[in-house]
């Protein structure tokens, strides 16, 4: 389908798959937890179709997708081993996708207000945006668990526009996955959806948004700054 064009005032972006390439380290912290656990492993392919709603649901899926439930007391020990292990290689495989900086540099430029809104822990997404230089770009960072709630919930979205002193009107939201689009959506704000993040394993193009984009940087063909 077409992709219009957005006037705007901001723009919120989601982080794992649509800024940075994250499944790396995400994959190795999960592989790590799992020996520790004496469980068996998860491909990365697996890793993968987890990521998107937090790290207890990625643990919670690396354990039990396909296996036998745990109870509370297994997962909750299980987080705590994850977030551990991945505390120690945040960020170390981490890349940012082609024309990341480059495209928000571009919107900096036009007067653009961003920020960043992600299911990832604080704890993990500060340090994160700071090492792959990008914490510059963001006049606010929602993280999972900077609300009670995390995406699918609008509340980080309206919480991101608050911030920025924008309003839902005058904001695009940018993400990769169903969690992004219903959040925006649910704020009333339109969604582009990147066709090379993960998406929980769900083909991106049955995710109902207001445009695919397949690169970064074409962001800019379809973004401008609000001159009203």
């Amino acid at each position: 389908m077409p992709v219009p064009v957005f006037d705007v005032d901001a723009v919120l972006f989601d982080l794992d798959g649509t800024l940075l390439d994250t499944i790396p380290d995400l994959h190795e912290a999960a592989r790590r937890m799992l020996a520790e656990l004496g469980e068996p492993t998860r491909s990365l392919d697996e890793v993968t179709r987890f990521v998107g709603k937090g790290i207890p649901n990625l643990v919670q899926r690396c354990l039990t997708d396909g296996r036998a439930p745990r109870d509370a007391a297994v997962l909750d020990a299980a987080v705590a081993v994850f977030r551990r292990h991945y505390a120690a290689v945040n960020g170390h495989s981490t890349r940012i996708y082609e024309g990341v900086a480059e495209t928000l540099d571009a919107l900096s430029s036009q007067g653009i207000r961003m920020a960043c809104i992600t299911n990832k822990a604080g704890a993990f997404t500060a340090p994160l945006l700071e090492h792959m230089g990008l914490a510059r770009f963001f006049g606010c960072v929602v993280s999972g668990d900077t609300l009670p709630v995390k995406k699918p919930d609008p509340a980080p979205v309206l919480h991101a526009c608050e911030a920025l002193g924008v309003s839902t009107t005058r904001a695009l939201m940018v993400g990769d996955s169903a969690n992004d689009a219903l959040a925006a959506q649910a704020a009333g704000v339109p969604v582009l959806l990147m066709t090379y993040g993960y998406s929980e394993g769900r083909a991106v193009d049955t995710i109902e948004c207001d445009g695919l984009v397949s690169a970064f940087p074409e962001l800019l063909r379809h973004v401008r700054r609000n001159s009203a």
